[in-house]
């Protein structure tokens, strides 16, 4: 068979950029907020002892300013702060890897003012009532105090109460590559949140837990406020913290789109690479047969075009995707991916969806398999990444809902952008001149 794939004759929609209105913060003071959330930690650690700050590896917003107040706070209070990687399998599951992980949000030990210990060594703290065996990071055990700084957040592998937040980042982030493993096959076999209770309860009696800095972030991915926790109220206080941020978060305009186009993905913006609440897909599997009652957000198409440079070329999340750009299947780091899948147990996550050249033709495909009569009549819309949804573009079909909702529609209709490479231009550039 000598077919050819050919789309450029598919059409597209012509498209117009529109913004939805968020509520409005105040810049936060990210120094103040440390500095009085860590006044009310009890003071448990003598002066002159050693505390573990455990940070992770996800994008959240102003890390290394937070991290870097609390250094300068536990210092002038008489302790000895050091940094310890607290994100399981991640950066490739290596000591290197996970410190060039922090250094991409600005975390070292010139920057932070304190020593990193990025050694994976684990060491058994105890035992669940099921008799599975708990593993933590050795140099955190061996500390006077264990302080967590992690946000808040729903998970993006399962629902629940708990979800990503301190008591994961102990249980699974300070875990390291075993640890992590041993987490996963438990959960795989008891569910994610049993396993976090029964893990988490056992270090929070076994290990230094001397408490956590739980952010919080608005709905444009800033920061809002930081809460502090002592480890007696780490499973009292972070579901409500989690449900408060679950209505923070920004969602998707729509509720139905035949098309969701996507920049860019990766590990900084979402554990699985794209925030399955935004996009309506789990990690686990999905279906693009969507029956109406479903629950929305139902997008039939799903194209990604690139990795985020912070992701390091871990592309854990990809499965979910129809269809992607060549130049992220060719940004791709195979090893830091497939470790990620094998230890999350999430392996439809390492799938690599159909590939085309670039971004235009990834469109055109997705478009090209909807079966309906004229593509430009497509409901499609097109944002940066799941952790930026103020501003996106949406096809013409769109307009008239858009406005319903109260998005803030910006000029007439016009063709996509693309520049020489086949690559959509910037999101926040308006369209050409010529429509």
């Amino acid at each position: 068979m000598n077919a050819k794939l050919s789309l450029d004759s598919t059409p597209l929609p012509r498209m117009v950029r529109a913004r939805q209105r968020f509520a409005e913060f105040p810049r936060a003071d990210a120094e103040a907020l440390t500095r009085r959330a860590l006044g009310k930690l009890p003071p448990r650690i003598p002066r002159g002892g050693r505390v573990a700050v455990a940070v992770g590896s996800r994008g959240i917003d102003r890390l290394a300013e937070i991290v870097a107040a609390a250094a300068r706070a536990l210092r002038e209070a008489g302790l000895r702060p050091f940094l310890v990687p607290a994100m399981g399998s991640h950066g490739g599951g290596s000591p290197e890897g996970q410190r060039r992980v922090l250094t991409d949000y600005g975390i070292s030990e010139e920057t932070i003012g304190a020593p990193l210990e990025p050694s994976i060594e684990v060491a058994p703290a105890g035992r669940t009532p099921e008799g599975t065996e708990v593993l933590c990071s050795k140099a955190a055990l061996e500390a006077d105090g264990i302080l967590l700084i992690n946000r808040v957040k729903p998970h993006t592998d399962f629902a629940g109460a708990l979800g990503s937040g301190l008591i994961k980042m102990l249980t699974v982030g300070l875990g390291k590559p075993a640890g992590a493993r041993r987490f996963h096959a438990e959960a795989a076999r008891r569910g994610y949140e049993a396993t976090l209770k029964a893990m988490g309860e056992v270090l929070l009696k076994a290990a230094p837990v001397w408490g956590g800095l739980a952010i919080l972030e608005g709905p444009r991915h800033e920061l809002l406020r930081i809460e502090a926790l002592a480890p007696e109220a780490f499973f009292e206080r972070e579901p409500a913290l989690c449900e408060e941020a679950r209505k923070l978060m920004p969602k998707l305009p729509f509720e139905d789109l035949d098309v969701l186009v996507i920049d860019r993905m990766g590990k900084d913006i979402s554990g699985v690479g794209m925030d399955p609440s935004v996009i309506g897909r789990t990690i686990h599997g999905y279906s693009t047969i969507i029956p109406p009652e479903a629950p929305p957000p139902r997008i039939r198409r799903l194209v990604v075009c690139a990795l985020s440079p912070g992701s390091r070329g871990n592309a854990i999340g990809l499965g979910m995707a129809d269809f992607a750009a060549r130049r992220l299947v060719e940004g791709i780091d195979r090893e830091a991916t497939y470790l990620n899948a094998f230890t999350a147990l999430s392996i439809q996550g390492a799938k690599i969806p159909i590939t085309l050249p670039d971004d235009r033709r990834a469109f055109q495909a997705a478009l090209a398999t909807l079966g309906i009569e004229d593509p430009r009549r497509a409901r499609a819309a097109r944002i940066r990444d799941t952790l930026s949804l103020e501003t996106l573009w949406i096809s013409e079909s769109l307009i008239p809902e858009a406005a319903a909702r109260g998005l803030q529609v910006d000029g007439p209709p016009a063709p996509p952008r693309f520049d020489a490479e086949g690559r959509f231009v910037p999101i926040e550039e308006g369209p050409s001149p010529e429509g």
